[in-house]
Parts: C-alpha cells; structure tokens; sequence
C-alpha cells in the first residue's frame, strides 16, 4: 500500500506602502520587501509581527502572511 505524502505547507511574509491602511493594495508592487518563505505558520506570524512592530509607526505600511499553499492547490 501506498503512503500518502504529507501536504507541504508554505507560507510568505511580505509588505511594503500601502495605498489605503485598511486594504492590501500595494503602492509600489516592486518595492515590496519579502521578509520570507516559511514552512510553519508560527515562523511566519514570528516574522511578520517582527516587520510590523519594526514598522509600526508608518501606517500606510502593512505586512502580511501569504498562505502560499493554498494558492499552488487551490482544491485542496
């Protein structure tokens, strides 16, 4: 019988200028800074909550965890 391979799971951090605070619309897509590609999510959130507290006082930056696996299986 056949072993089921685990589902790798990913996840991006990334921000940059956002063009309202209250969206995800990026001002300057290519001066987006990517913090990282994580295998856990708590790496991720530990690396997001460092860019944002480091950002902090810059309310039209934003970062964000990216759920990269979803989108390579979106029928998952």
């Amino acid at each position: 019988m056949e072993e089921k391979e685990a589902k790798q799971t990913l996840y991006l951090v990334m921000g940059g200028r956002v063009t309202d605070p209250r969206a995800v619309t990026f001002a300057d897509p290519e001066s987006i800074h990517v913090a990282g590609v994580f295998s856990n999510y708590d790496a991720a959130v530990d690396a997001w909550r460092a860019n944002a507290q480091r950002t902090v006082d810059d309310a039209e930056m934003k970062y964000v965890v990216v759920h990269l696996h979803k989108l390579l299986d979106p029928g998952a």
